[in-house]
């Protein structure tokens, strides 16, 4: 399909959260672009605690280009606002990024053209140097080194929350239904024609990252549990070399019986038990997220609730 057959060329996607400070002025240079087939940009309020909500309303009542404004009724999840916001996009081409000025609005038509000339599906932006803590930065390496055990992913690709995506895979990867969304994931299931470029990357403009070290370990579990059985896969390795390794000490304690008088000691058999217990819990732990994820979708848990949904054109015909 081409860029004639869809409404604009180009949808930016944007989740917002704690975002009242900075979204104004990514509006306002999102509005300055002009890219091929024109833009529209879609803004999905996830439950965010500040005033974000009244900031976003007002940026639709200003509009100068198509705005869509989402509401979710609480917070969900980063992936899981930008799943809702893209099944409200109507580009030929999708673009997510967030909502603290970190990613560069100039780079926006860059990547755009990158992908819609090169022929591409998706294509991520990498950074020469990210400007974001120290912690943050080994969560993400975490993170990409943990897709790279667990998806088919390109090998070396660094996986970014500042991505362009075509039509066809928004999509598919909407499609999905389940509570616990990884966009990445989904992508890697439609398709593997996917490139990157390399963008500017900025210190935050107000207040702090929204990600916190429960919020990457929960984003670490979707990864891992919702496009893998590995995590399974390991846990029964580990039965597996536990049980050799307890088959081996048993031989150890018959022979020890037969050539020696005194018993063993305490010590050796609690550090056995323990050991035992310890990968029986870790083997349990990750059924039973595997069985609760499963119990969870299967009782029909949302992957968002929208509130309401305003776009600009609407707000403009009541005034």
């Amino acid at each position: 399909m081409t860029l004639a057959d869809h409404p604009v060329g180009l949808s930016i996607v944007v989740p917002v959260y704690r975002g009242a400070a900075t979204v104004g002025r990514l509006v306002e240079a999102l509005s300055a672009l002009r890219p091929a087939g024109g833009l529209e940009i879609v803004l999905v309020n996830d439950g965010s605690p500040d005033n974000s909500g009244d900031v976003c309303r007002e940026l639709a009542r200003t509009a100068t280009v198509p705005l869509t404004y989402i509401e979710h009724a609480r917070n969900f999840g980063e992936h899981n606002a930008v799943m809702t916001g893209l099944r409200h996009a109507r580009g030929a081409y999708v673009i997510n990024m967030d909502d603290d000025l970190q990613n560069p609005p100039e780079e926006v038509i860059r990547l755009y053209d990158h992908a819609r000339l090169g022929g591409w599906d998706v294509v991520y932006t990498r950074y020469a140097k990210k400007e974001h803590e120290g912690w943050r930065n080994l969560g993400s390496r975490f993170a990409n080194w943990v897709a790279d055990q667990l998806m088919d992913k390109p090998k070396g690709l660094y996986l970014s929350s500042f991505r362009c995506m075509s039509a066809m895979v928004v999509r598919e990867v909407a499609r999905y239904s389940g509570p616990y969304p990884y966009i990445d994931g989904l992508v890697m299931q439609v398709t593997q024609r996917i490139d990157s470029i390399e963008v500017a990357h900025y210190a935050r403009v107000e207040g702090r990252s929204n990600y916190t070290v429960r919020r990457l370990i929960r984003l670490w579990l979707n990864l891992a549990t919702n496009f893998s059985v590995l995590p399974l896969r390991l846990a029964i390795f580990a039965g597996a070399a536990m049980g050799a390794l307890g088959f081996l000490l048993a031989i150890f304690v018959v022979v020890e019986a037969f050539l020696s008088e005194t018993p063993s000691g305490w010590a050796s058999s609690m550090t056995l038990m323990l050991l035992i217990a310890g990968v029986q819990f870790l083997i349990l732990g990750v059924m039973g997220e595997y069985v609760g994820r499963a119990f969870l979708s299967a009782n029909g848990k949302p992957q968002g609730v929208v509130r309401d949904v305003v776009r600009a054109h609407e707000t403009a015909d009541r005034s």
